[in-house]
């Protein structure tokens, strides 16, 4: 059963009781407030191509793409909600009041569908829930547009979602696999204004990192001097996008040898390095993913110059096996080769062959990138793991090595470094285009670039 707009007010025990004279009060002398001028999403022209595509591979059923709800942090607050990758992908819609929202497409009997967007319109001056309403009250959350605004946001007939009733049954994106698999693979190759958006975020992104490292004196002072290097991030991700793409990892000395290293509570120690995971998010929610790894004292002493070389030429042989046509999986195989040839040659292990360097890497070396930072995950093995690359694919190339410091395979002085160097690359008809390429990558490059920011503060 509907639920009523009275009863369905999110309030809380600390709420005080309110008057009839009270409520009568609020609900009336309102002004119009429509949104400002002609908006419309910008990609609101790309996003129909998109649903047609998603309808060819589903012919007569019913699809069901959610935004995804809100999710509890503590007692009565919320999280930060993010749209669905697929939802926005397919509406163009990515603020945090989508949360409820679901995009059905709808059988039209032609062997295609009608999309219908069911979402949460704005609150009448009449209803109540406008100021009492904690989770989706305007007074407490900001204005959303009324249904006329969200179709010409979006080019897509919506409907309300609190009057929709119960859905009739179909293939939910949230639950079902196939149609999970499908949305990922459609994301495998990106658009041109993807790919912008994309271009975007990693320039954020170089920017953040230039922020760390002017910031580097006082976070060295810092006892928590990674939180100091996050929180430094954070401010450019949400000045300039939506936020961090995932959570930053900061990790120094020997916390780099943890992979998701993300609770960055500890100290900065100039002796050691940094190693820096970090994306911005823009507000279309394309994410980078770049990771740079630092020495602290702006100079690398010799075994960490050893490391570093190493991993960049891993590094550099996998980006040379990009290319159209090529197999997912050869740019790991060609990084790998070169991880596992110097770890020989450093007398850590007694032949290149087999897989024993896993020890030392412990992780695959790239992974596609777009909306999600481990994007199109749930694309089928034969699309995306052991498919071949195409022109329009972003992806990540990260090889690292992780000497941890009780690892009694390795001579004293390389346990406890950990180097990981990040970047994004878009494959292009001739090979792969270097799209982090304003970041330095090789030690004297980056103690040169470290040492100017210094000097500018």
């Amino acid at each position: 059963m509907k639920e009523t707009a009275a009863s369905a007010h999110r309030t809380v025990s600390h709420d005080l009781p309110l008057s009839p004279e009270f409520e009568a009060f609020m609900a009336g002398g309102w002004a119009p407030s429509p949104l400002a001028g002609d908006v419309r999403l910008p990609v609101a022209g790309l996003t129909p191509s998109r649903r047609a595509r998603l309808s060819a591979r589903f012919p007569g059923e019913r699809l069901i793409v959610p935004a995804g709800e809100l999710s509890v942090r503590s007692n009565d607050c919320d999280h930060r909600f993010r749209p669905h990758s697929a939802y926005a992908w397919l509406t163009g819609l990515t603020g945090e009041e989508q949360a409820g929202h679901v995009l059905v497409m709808e059988p039209d009997g032609l062997h295609g569908h009608e999309a219908v967007l069911y979402v949460r319109p704005r609150s009448p001056r009449t209803d109540a829930g406008f100021h009492r309403d904690r989770r989706y009250g305007e007074f407490w959350v900001g204005r959303r547009p009324d249904l006329a605004e969200a179709e010409h946001l979006t080019g897509i007939r919506c409907a309300d979602l609190e009057g929709r009733g119960t859905l009739p049954p179909g293939r939910d994106a949230l639950v079902d696999a196939e149609l999970a698999s499908a949305l990922s693979e459609l994301r495998l190759v990106k658009d041109a204004w993807e790919v912008e958006q994309l271009q975007l975020a990693v320039d954020h992104t170089a920017a953040g990192f230039e922020d760390v490292v002017r910031s580097l004196p006082r976070a060295l002072a810092h006892p928590r001097g990674e939180r100091w290097i996050e929180g430094v991030f954070g401010l450019r991700a949400r000045a300039e996008g939506n936020g961090t793409g995932y959570e930053t990892i900061a990790a120094a000395g020997a916390h780099a040898c943890v992979l998701h290293w993300i609770r960055n509570d500890g100290p900065l120690d100039p002796r050691q390095l940094l190693l820096l995971d970090a994306g911005v998010e823009t507000d279309s929610l394309y994410t980078a993913d770049i990771t740079r790894t630092l020495p602290l004292s702006g100079r690398f002493s010799p075994v960490q110059r050893q490391v570093y070389e190493l991993v960049l030429a891993a590094q550099e042989a996998g980006i040379a096996a990009l290319r159209p046509g090529a197999r997912f999986r050869d740019f790991h195989g060609a990084a790998m080769r070169l991880i596992a040839e110097g770890l020989t040659e450093w007398g850590v292990l007694g032949s290149p062959e087999g897989e024993f360097h896993r020890r030392y890497t412990l992780c695959s070396s790239g992974h596609m990138l777009g909306l999600d930072v481990h994007d199109c995950a749930q694309a089928r093995a034969t699309a995306y793991l052991d498919g071949v690359l195409e022109e329009g694919q972003v992806l990540t190339v990260e090889p690292g090595l992780y000497l941890q410091p009780d690892d009694e395979t390795l001579p004293v002085e390389l346990r406890g470094i950990g180097v990981r160097i990040e970047d994004d690359l878009v494959i292009t008809a001739e090979g792969a285009r270097l799209m982090s390429g304003a970041l330095p990558r090789t030690p004297d490059a980056i103690e040169a670039w470290m040492g100017a920011l210094a000097e500018g503060h």
